[in-house]
Parts: C-alpha cells; structure tokens; sequence
C-alpha cells in the first residue's frame, strides 16, 4: 500500500478543493458512517473500511462520515470525544478512504443532519422504535433508563441517509433493520408529500469477513469489549498481536480445520487469515497440514502484522498533523452540505415550513 503517495495526493487535492457533489442524485449514490468511539479493530476494517475503499471505485458519488452526534447518546469525555473525531478520520484515511474519490466529513457540522432527523422523527412511531434491537440491547446496559436521544437515533440514521438522497448503503447483518425502518420512512414520506427519497437499497457485507473476538468466538469482535486481549485494533504493535493471538481460544483439537459450527475458535483465525492474505479457507487448511493450532497462531498473527502494520504506520503520521486532518474534515463538510441544503430546503417546501 503506497499510503505516503496516497496521503501526498490527497493533500494536493485538498489545496485544489473537494470533489464537487451533485444535489441532485440521477446516478447511484453511497452513503455511510462511523461512530469515533475508540480506534478502529481487525473486525471493522475487514467487514466494513476496507470495502469503503473499494466503493470509492464502483460508485462515482460516496459519502462518509464520523457521526458524531450518534456517538454522544451514551456519556462521552468531551476532549476525548475531539481527539477521537480526528482519530477516526486518521485511521479511515490511513486505511485508504480518499478525499479525491469520497466526501469524508463530520457528521455534527453539517446541521441538517439534526434538522431532517427531527421532520423524519414526526413521521416515525415509537412503537416501531421500542422493538428495534439497539434500543433493547443499549437501554438494558443503562439499567433501562435510555436517553431520549438513545431511543430515537435511529431516525437520525435515516436522516444521515436520506439528506442525501442515497441509494445504496453498505450494511451488516446487524444493521439491516435500521435500513428496513429508512426505507419505510422514505415510503412514508413519499406517499404523503409526493415522490421525493429514493428507496435506498443495502449493499450487504460479506459474511466470511465476520470476524469473531479472540477470547470469545461465538460473539463478534468488539471495541467495547472488556477483555483487552480479545480484540485486536489498528494501531496495535507486533508484539501486541503476537500475544492477542497467543492467546486466543480454540479448543482441545490440535489439527487446523475450517468448520465453524463445530470449530468456532480456529475457524475464526481461519477466516482472519484467509481475509488479510486473500486465500479461500480450504488453501489454507491445505498449506497448513501438519501445524499444531499453537504453530498456526503464530502463522496467522505474522500474516495480521504484514497487512495491518503500514496502515498502522500511516495512523501514526496522521496524528501528528491535526491541521492536516481538520482541513479534510472542513473541506468535505462544505463538500457535503452543498448537497444536504438543497435537499432539506425542498423537504421544508415540502411539508409547509418554508
């Protein structure tokens, strides 16, 4: 990954200003966000960063943001949550998000955002809300007293989508009722102020890049996971992978197998494996004949720390040049709300504000 080539070409663009988005949306258009809650992990840059990268190709108009506004529906350090926004935005550059191919601007200062989310909370019932598998699993940890704004950030979600007339938004498996309650307030709004939202479609996330916690291979890889050694981030260093992978849970058998029913534990350094070196999990249980499960550890974490190390290394550079990060953010902000405003002033038309 030629990254300092890269991260020379995007700081040219940006003296040279942002792509130029359309408000008006005849083509595909993508749309998708990430909350700045901590660094990103092995299992967020495999099942949804790195495909960011590769959209950028496919669709001539992407949008990323660091949603910020969503991050604060749980108590968040006010400084922290500053440093963490550029954090974020060091580690999808590093990762390959490119401001020549995408808009990547944060979420919180583009207002319409919170103004469409409001409109499109009208339409929403709380009934549909209350059963969405976020609020039950959030409110819960919160000892059932969830913010307001915990209970209706979904409809923020939808507004983060609709502003911009998206039609495509790559989601996982856990994420496909929060694109099933956009399409239905697309609907609703559509069917009582006239044909306005595209019905955006999912671009699902390819299950075999799941990856699972190193401590527990039933449930997914976590930032919030307590357990330190149970997930690995990009900005870990060799020897912190080598010893996450050390110590990660298989089981009694020693043989390398890909079954994940049966084998969740080694089926997961599997499928890890098979995602940062591009082989089919049968190769590599083939080239592994003859590895005790303890030898292929090690195999794996060495292939991690190949792939990850100059994405690692390019985090690291980008931290240390805030004004270099605040200036993406700021340019794609205009970028971006050269788009939402057109929008949002025909959806205030629309319902009679303006």
């Amino acid at each position: 990954m030629a990254l300092s080539i890269v991260r020379r070409a995007v700081r040219g663009r940006l003296r040279s200003g942002v792509r130029t988005l359309s408000a008006q949306s005849p083509a595909p258009r993508v749309f998708s966000g990430i909350q700045p809650t901590g660094i990103p992990h092995l299992g967020n840059y495999l099942g949804a960063l790195r495909s960011w990268v590769s959209l950028q190709e496919e669709f001539g108009s992407v949008l990323y943001s660091v949603v910020d506004l969503h991050s604060i529906t749980v108590p968040q350090d006010p400084d922290t949550l500053r440093r963490s926004v550029l954090d974020m935005t060091a580690c999808l550059l590093a990762c390959g998000v490119n401001p020549d191919k995408s808009c990547l601007f944060q979420q919180s200062q583009v207002p319409e955002h919170a103004e469409l989310g409001w409109i499109l909370s009208c339409l929403t019932s709380m009934p549909r809300l209350r059963h969405l598998p976020q609020w039950k699993m959030k409110s819960q940890s919160q000892k059932n007293e969830g913010s307001v704004g915990l209970f209706i950030y979904p409809v923020l979600q939808v507004a983060d989508i609709l502003l911009y007339q998206s039609t495509h938004v790559p989601v996982g498996d856990d994420q496909a009722q929060h694109l099933e309650l956009t399409q239905d307030v697309a609907r609703t709004f559509n069917n009582q102020y006239g044909e306005f939202f595209p019905i955006p479609r999912a671009l699902m996330s390819n299950s075999a890049k799941k990856i699972r916690s190193l401590r527990d291979p039933l449930v997914k890889m976590s930032k919030s996971d307590p357990q330190k050694l149970a997930t690995v981030r990009l900005t870990d260093t060799p020897d912190e992978i080598v010893m996450k992978f050390r110590k990660a849970v298989t089981d009694c058998t020693s043989e390398v197998t890909y079954d994940p029913e049966r084998r969740p534990g080694i089926s997961n350094l599997v499928a890890i494996h098979s995602a940062v070196s591009g082989l089919a999990p049968e190769e590599l249980v083939r080239q592994s004949r003859g590895l005790e499960t303890a030898q292929y550890k090690l195999v794996v974490a060495e292939a991690v720390i190949a792939h990850l190390t100059p994405i690692r290394e390019e985090v690291h550079r980008l931290r240390g040049d805030t004004g270099f990060l605040t200036g993406v953010l700021t340019r794609g902000t205009h970028a971006a709300r050269e788009v939402a405003t057109p929008v949002y002033d025909a959806v205030c038309r629309m319902v009679g504000l303006r």
